[in-house]
């Protein structure tokens, strides 16, 4: 394991633990198989640990403490000596929320205490935006942080995430080391309890399970064909092994895209996922939910060249590998990774 020294009162103090908000949660947990396949076991899971239905996703790996969300600043206060760097991934990811009030506690309010602290105690931290930071795409996909203030984004949770990354960037003390993470449509296992907003993957295989097809969304735009609404899918095994090495080798500081740099249409992804179950595609297709119309991205597609500048070399997992890997080890044996 790698560790960073520090000096405290004459003495070296080893700095060993890393801490994951939104532990329980897709990403999040994700990254603790991630960091431990690393080689990294002192880690402290921070999250609202009162839903039993997510422990699955982190009994059984090696950590060193869970703390409840609402008492972390505590906790950080007593324990920053030992805290090797903060990755913050916990957050109300919900699209369809539109009450404000509730982003503003969670993504913003939260967020902004926790790089408070991290300035406070000298620590490093990755965080988690998103790619809903971008609207309808009218400035790009391009992690250039003299356009986020120019950003629209389509809904609250967009909002709030765009807002923070002005605010990261305003600030005039920041972590010695930063990275806030634009994440596009990440997919892969863990998110069985995120409902509404797990990924089409996951949609598709019980939606084929139980009825034999799969209906996606018309398409209400007339450069888009049904089924031809386009995204950049990651697999979050990909997204995992980023914030390692952003860990690890800490480039420049900054906003970074996390997609794969090729977008890629739904009709694609739902047809590796019969594929996937060795069933042949059956598709129909219904209309849009009127609440979510106005505000739907039928293309996204993530500019990586910051990222690969930045050292990063690794490939990413094309769309059919990453399926395939999701729904045969995953999803057909009711496995978490």
């Amino acid at each position: 394991m790698q560790a960073s020294w520090t000096k405290s009162v004459g003495f070296a103090i080893l700095r060993s633990m890393i801490v994951i908000t939104g532990a329980a949660g897709f990403i999040g947990s994700n990254m603790i198989t991630g960091l431990n396949s690393s080689g990294y076991r002192d880690l402290v899971l921070v999250d609202d640990f009162s839903r039993p239905e997510r422990e699955r996703n982190y009994e059984g790996k090696a950590f060193s403490a869970l703390v409840d969300r609402h008492d972390f600043s505590e906790w950080m206060r007593e324990h920053h000596r030992q805290v090797q760097m903060l990755i913050h991934l916990g957050a109300r990811t919900d699209t369809t929320e539109f009450d404000w009030e509730v982003f503003l506690e969670l993504n913003l309010d939260y967020s902004k205490e926790l790089f408070k602290l991290c300035v406070e105690f000298g620590l490093p931290m990755i965080y988690a935006s998103s790619a809903a930071t971008y609207g309808l795409g009218e400035h790009g996909y391009v992690d250039h942080h003299q356009v986020v203030p120019e950003l629209q984004p389509l809904n609250p949770y967009g909002r709030s995430k765009n807002e923070f990354d002005r605010w990261v960037l305003e600030q005039e003390r920041r972590p010695f080391f930063w990275a806030g993470l634009k994440f596009f449509n990440v997919y892969g296992p863990n998110e069985y309890h995120k409902g509404r907003m797990a990924s089409v993957v996951y949609h598709a295989f019980k939606q084929i399970t139980e009825t034999g097809g799969m209906k996606l969304f018309r398409s209400h735009h007339p450069d888009f064909g049904d089924g031809m609404q386009s995204r950049d899918f990651i697999y979050v095994k990909d997204v995992v092994d980023v914030i390692l090495f952003l860990m690890e080798n800490r480039p420049d500081s900054g906003l970074y895209n996390l997609g794969t740099g090729k977008a890629r249409a739904f009709s694609d992804l739902v047809s590796s996922t019969f594929r996937a179950m060795e069933k042949e595609p059956v598709l129909s297709f219904i209309d849009t939910p009127e609440d979510i119309r106005d505000k739907y991205q039928y293309f996204t597609e993530a500019d990586m060249d910051k990222l690969r500048k930045a050292g990063y070399d690794l490939p990413f997992t094309s769309l059919e590998a990453g399926v395939e890997d999701y729904v045969s080890n995953y999803l057909n044996q009711n496995r978490i990774n």
